[in-house]
């Protein structure tokens, strides 16, 4: 029986994406958890490049950067496809998942700067939405109407935006201004709550993270 690691952090939205995917296709593995204060032996060793979770370890082989990982994990192991098959949406499920990845530091320091790079980095992340927006006008996911690789990515997005808005108390979003987009995240938390952390968990981590940041401002 092939022998699954994943050394990653329990409210890290990367470590989420390969949990997902993991049990999307029913793969039983061992979480864990890391200490990025004290960074493990382990994860030094299986990621000396970047020193960064998550890392999937499969047999032995060691495989880094979120993305990258999902994608071995849809080749790698049986189960419901995470890629579409065809060559095109394929392409397309990569395009928007690239995107998604691209613009989330902007999404980030819209709760955690402040002052003039605060403002711009709103700007960036609202020109984001406005796109989503768009693009989730006429279908439930990223590619179609089957949740898949690009909304895994998009995990930030569907559930980490919500409680980052909570805890710092920066809106960035709502349904008037944003309605396909806060359509496609409640179909994407109703589809996929069986795998989600739990909400309590994440607003007190998020929260004594968030804190002394906006006391600084």
């Amino acid at each position: 029986m092939a022998e699954v690691k994943l050394l990653g952090l329990r409210y890290s939205p990367f470590s989420h994406r390969v949990e997902w995917a993991l049990k999307i296709k029913g793969v039983k593995y061992e979480f864990i958890e890391e200490d990025l204060q004290n960074k493990s032996p382990l994860l030094l060793q299986s990621n000396p490049i970047h020193k960064k979770i998550p890392v999937l370890i499969h047999n032995g082989k060691c495989i880094c950067e979120s993305m990258v990982i999902l994608e071995y994990i849809d080749e790698a192991f049986e189960g419901p496809s995470i890629l579409p098959k065809d060559p095109y949406d394929r392409a397309l499920a990569r395009f928007w998942a690239k995107y998604v990845e691209d613009k989330g530091a902007a999404v980030w320091k819209s709760f955690f700067s402040k002052g003039e790079e605060q403002e711009k980095a709103k700007e960036e992340a609202y020109e984001m939405l406005k796109i989503l927006d768009n693009e989730f006008k006429d279908k439930k996911f990223f590619v179609g109407d089957k949740y898949g690789f690009a909304d895994i990515v998009a995990n930030g997005a569907a559930l980490y935006l919500g409680i980052l808005e909570e805890v710092s108390g920066v809106v960035l979003v709502t349904s008037e201004k944003f309605p396909n987009f806060c359509a496609w995240r409640d179909e994407y938390c109703t589809q996929n709550k069986e795998y989600f952390p739990l909400r309590d968990e994440l607003l007190v981590r998020y929260r004594a993270y968030i804190q002394p940041v906006a006391a600084s401002k």
